[in-house]
């Protein structure tokens, strides 16, 4: 059976993906840029428009890396006021499960969800660090292993509060003159490791029940708290091999919790280089990859994994002759480098031996590799066969332009794919859930407050 794929929009600002210093780039922070990139996949019928978060800058050696894009405006206010410029794309906001509370965040959610008229995801997220913990009141007492126990209760938490109304808890009844109807809402409360919270919700049940609910962990323990709870799994996995074993892994760990392999999507983050040809695509990928791997890049990427200043070595040149610092080191906020450093540092030295690599080259050969390159048709082709071997359900597009990098995908990509028949010619439904063909979360409060 030919299998439908499912298309999101990343907007493009966290890190050196984006190429804001192109002539074609624009803000990262005006409203128009938001807008643009939303309608523009709302043109092409995508499922949704999905927002990252930081909750603190980088910095190399005490300043922030302004070689990263910086400025990072809050996900839900953004989307709330994308609800009012689209109408059926998704709107999927990060929301970082460490350093809020559930109360707050499952009623910003809900008023989301009715702003847009059930259009609402919360993409869940941790952190790990005291760095980004200096930030807040807690600061950094939150160990590593809890992180997701207390995503895990956080997200129980939310779905305590949604389900505390009924879907038909307001009657509005001029007649009778009441408001409410009786036994529509009820008390919630909730006592656990992490939350010990009670009282009355003050949103009504959204449009969808719940928000869709989307995961991005990798590890073991985020691929069980997926198949367990997510409806969507944000993956890093944008190779063909590598996505299918990633796919089977954790569709098989679904039908321990009673779901079904359709009611998770994954789909990997990837990015696309057009051409009329392929030769002229590829060289125009590998030029769009050396401007995001810039001279100071490279070093800055090495830096965060050696844990020493390497200003002195040159881009050009040769991995660093010197062993790691693996205590902190002189970057902060690189979550990907917090683990094995020395055991990379080996690997990527065998690499830049055996490929004759300099350090910029080494950047750019294990940094966020390019996905789809080629023309329309070869890059809709290889779209089309990725879904269907069972590699991913879609995919989550991030350009590296703002707010022009998908236009070309949605003029020249998206007419093929609905040509082959495996994408919608127009949404068929108004929810994020009719669009990933999910059903809508039924209440059920005996289940969520056990």
């Amino acid at each position: 059976m030919t299998k439908q794929i499912h298309l999101a929009a990343h907007f493009p600002g966290v890190n050196n993906t984006t190429v804001w210093s192109d002539p074609a780039s624009g803000s990262q922070i005006d409203f128009d840029s938001f807008r643009h990139l939303a309608q523009t996949a709302e043109r092409g019928k995508f499922d949704f428009f999905f927002l990252a978060e930081g909750l603190r800058l980088r910095e190399a050696k005490g300043r922030i890396h302004d070689l990263d894009v910086v400025g990072r405006p809050e996900s839900l206010t953004v989307l709330s006021a994308l609800a009012a410029v689209t109408t059926h794309l998704g709107l999927a906001a990060t929301v970082n499960s460490t350093f809020n509370e559930p109360y707050e965040v499952a009623r910003r959610l809900a008023t989301l969800d009715h702003l847009s008229g059930g259009r609402a995801a919360w993409n869940v997220v941790t952190s790990f660090d005291a760095f980004t913990g200096e930030n807040f009141r807690r600061g950094g007492f939150l160990a590593e292993a809890d992180r997701y126990t207390r995503a895990k209760e956080f997200l129980q938490t939310a779905r305590e509060l949604w389900d505390s109304w009924a879907a038909d808890a307001v009657a509005a009844d001029p007649e009778s003159g009441r408001f409410l109807r009786p036994g529509g809402v009820a008390p919630f409360r909730h006592q656990g490791r992490h939350f010990d919270i009670s009282g009355l919700f003050n949103v009504p049940r959204g449009p969808q029940g719940h928000p869709v609910i989307i995961q991005a962990g990798d590890s073991d323990e985020g691929r069980e708290f997926a198949a367990s709870s997510a409806d969507v799994i944000f993956s890093r996995h944008s190779k063909l091999e590598e996505g299918r074993a990633f796919y089977r892994d954790v569709k098989r760990r679904l039908a321990a919790y009673g779901r079904r392999p359709e009611e998770l999507k994954i789909l990997p983050a990837v990015t696309y280089v057009l051409g009329d040809t392929e030769a002229e695509a590829a060289e125009r990928a590998a030029e769009i990859r050396r401007a995001q791997v810039g001279p100071q890049t490279a070093l800055y990427f090495l830096e965060a994994v050696w844990g020493r200043d390497l200003s002195g070595y040159d881009p050009d040149g040769p991995l660093p002759d010197v062993e790691p610092n693996l205590d902190e080191g002189v970057s902060r906020g690189h979550a990907a480098f917090r683990r094995d450093r020395g055991e990379l540092v080996s690997k990527w030295r065998a690499l830049a031996e055996e490929k004759n690599l300099s350090i910029r080259e080494l950047a750019i050969e294990v940094s966020a590799p390019q996905t789809f390159i080629g023309t329309p048709r070869s890059v809709a082709d290889e779209i089309d066969h990725f879904v269907q071997a069972d590699a991913a359900d879609g995919f989550i597009f991030v350009p590296h332009l703002t707010p022009g990098g998908l236009d070309d995908l949605v003029d020249k990509v998206v007419p093929l794919l609905q040509e082959k028949g495996v994408f919608r010619a127009d949404y068929t439904g108004p929810t994020l859930r009719d669009h990933l063909r999910l059903a809508p979360r039924t209440q059920n409060r005996t289940e969520e407050t056990s």
